[in-house]
């Protein structure tokens, strides 16, 4: 059986998305139903925005798993990796998830905590006496 595979990251947050083409449209996430685990409709319009936009809801069997992060960094994770797997797929299909910006990796992630300080800027309190 063919699959394709994407792999999409934000902040921790890890999700490795497969696709099957001929499917039911079955949407499996950690093993759960995707209504399961993204109880939100809004979640759930981000991550299969991609398929809507390719006009190809329903066509594939996914497979999503996840790892780290929270809720909202695994939804937009998810949305990069289904994005990439449709990429590979079908080359055609780039120009236009590139204009939607569903192939651009959000890159920010937590500034560490520095030396001396109480966070990653914030510093203790002063005390002129």
């Amino acid at each position: 059986m063919e699959e394709f595979i994407g792999t999409g990251r934000r902040k921790t947050s890890v999700s490795s998305v497969r696709l099957r083409p001929k499917g039911s449209g079955q949407i499996k996430v950690n093993g759960r139903k995707l209504e399961e685990y993204f109880p939100l409709e809004i979640q759930r319009e981000t991550i299969l925005s991609p398929l809507n936009k390719c006009d190809l809801f329903g066509e594939y069997d996914i497979v999503i798993r996840l790892k780290g992060g929270g809720i909202q960094g695994q939804v937009i994770a998810t949305r990069l990796g289904i994005s990439r797997a449709l990429v590979k797929q079908d080359e055609t299909r780039k120009q236009k998830l590139k204009e939607l910006g569903y192939l651009t990796r959000d890159a920010r992630k937590r500034e560490r905590k520095k030396y001396g300080l109480a966070g990653a800027r914030k510093s203790f309190q002063f005390s002129k006496r």
